[in-house]
């Protein structure tokens, strides 16, 4: 009986398990992404080398598990695909990892946190989202944009005074110092090419769901998207980085940070993240982006002694705010959707149970019929049988009398 209860709890427990465990993962990855960029590894090598080995670990399962269901390629499948590597990949990455390099890991992942009223914007401005602003679920999602759009504005101009946390007096880091003035203009620059990237991560979004309609084998698709993304930002690194030394990497910190992120953020991520959305859907994915900031701001603090300032924090706390609002509003139109195609389906079975039924009753009533009819005869029979018996009992004294 306690196994069965543990074995239950365990499954409960699962989803929560996988997407706390991812966040640490993603927290991992902006540690090392951060101290590998400051060792002076170029952003543009690093996203090649990390869609390399996410292509290499992804190609694999999707040859040997999507062989007999992978669509058909045409030139606006290959030309949609195209788009995708080039968004995602080239774009949101580079710009990631340029903005992360002259911020910090906690700021990366707050302006992260603006994925999804971002995404809800271009949704909108491309008519695949609905708004209807007399309902509720509409306002929150209107009115956590706005709320992203402010806390992200404020992080990107205000810095504040920088707030000492209990542990940062005993750690000794060797960081590079750096000028008031020079660290807010990098401040201000990294905070913007965040907010680029953030939105090519929406537009890559708004796109794949588009592909996704036709091309339905997932993971043919995101293998498909990293090789054309390898190919993409190789080129892109020939054409900003003139040196050939820039490429060269051995077993360091440069390897890991490639390897962790095409392996990790790009690979197991994608089928943790798959896995659990099949189970709770997608806003139970999402709501999970801001555990991954306060992990990266206290392992930031220990390992790079990161400063934390008051404007970051504040920027932060409306980004997740806001957050929350587009998610709550997403939850409200999931569940809206879920209860319609309910009614729908519910519709449908009795119809077709109305249906059956008619059949039913139709295929009774010709059988009586049948029957009926098949029976009407014998009666007829019987009928002009009845009268042959007393003819024959007047025919019998008449053959006595001849004898």
């Amino acid at each position: 009986m306690e196994g069965e209860c543990s074995c239950s709890f365990y499954q409960r427990a699962k989803p929560y398990i996988a997407m706390i465990s991812l966040q640490f993962g993603y927290a991992g990855m902006n540690i090392i992404t951060k101290v590998s960029l400051n060792r002076g590894m170029s952003h543009y090598v690093l996203v090649a080398y990390r869609n390399a080995f996410a292509t290499a670990v992804i190609a694999p399962f999707a040859l040997l598990l999507e062989r007999k269901i992978r669509p058909k390629m045409t030139l606006i499948m290959f030309l949609q695909i195209f788009a995708l590597g080039l968004l995602g990949p080239v774009i949101d990455q580079n710009f990631y990892y340029a903005g992360l390099k002259l911020t910090s890991p906690t700021i990366s992942c707050s302006m992260s946190n603006m994925l999804p009223a971002l995404t809800f914007v271009m949704a909108f401005l491309c008519r695949m989202e609905k708004v209807d602003i007399k309902k509720i679920r509409c306002q929150a999602k209107v009115l956590g944009t706005i709320v992203t759009a402010a806390g992200a504005l404020l992080m990107t101009l205000y810095k504040g005074h920088v707030v000492n946390l209990l542990w940062s007096n005993h750690i000794n880091v060797n960081v590079p110092e750096v000028t008031s003035g020079a660290y807010d203009k990098d401040w201000l620059k990294g905070s913007i090419l965040l907010i680029f990237a953030t939105l090519a991560w929406a537009s890559f979004f708004i796109v794949q769901a588009i592909t996704m309609r036709k091309y339905t084998a997932q993971l043919s698709l995101t293998a498909l998207v990293c090789f054309i993304g390898t190919l993409q930002s190789t080129a892109v690194t020939f054409v900003m980085e003139h040196k050939t030394s820039v490429w060269t990497i051995g077993f360091d910190m440069n390897l890991l940070a490639a390897a962790y992120a095409g392996i990790v953020s790009s690979s197991i991520a994608y089928y943790v993240q798959g896995q659990v959305m099949e189970k709770k859907g997608p806003v139970f994915v999402t709501a999970f982006s801001p555990l991954m900031m306060i992990i990266v701001a206290i392992m930031g603090s220990f390992i790079l002694a990161e400063k934390i300032c008051i404007g970051g924090i504040l920027g932060a706390v409306l980004i997740v705010a806001g957050l929350y609002s587009v998610l709550w509003g997403k939850y409200k139109e999931y569940k809206e959707k879920e209860i319609e195609d309910s009614i729908i389906t519910r519709n449908n079975q009795m119809m077709i149970i109305i249906a059956n039924n008619e059949e039913t009753n139709d295929i009774e009533m010709q059988k009586t019929e049948e029957k009926r009819m098949s029976s009407a005869p014998e009666s007829v029979v019987i009928s002009f049988a009845m009268p042959q018996s007393p003819m024959s009992a007047r025919e019998a004294p008449k053959a006595l009398d001849l004898n």
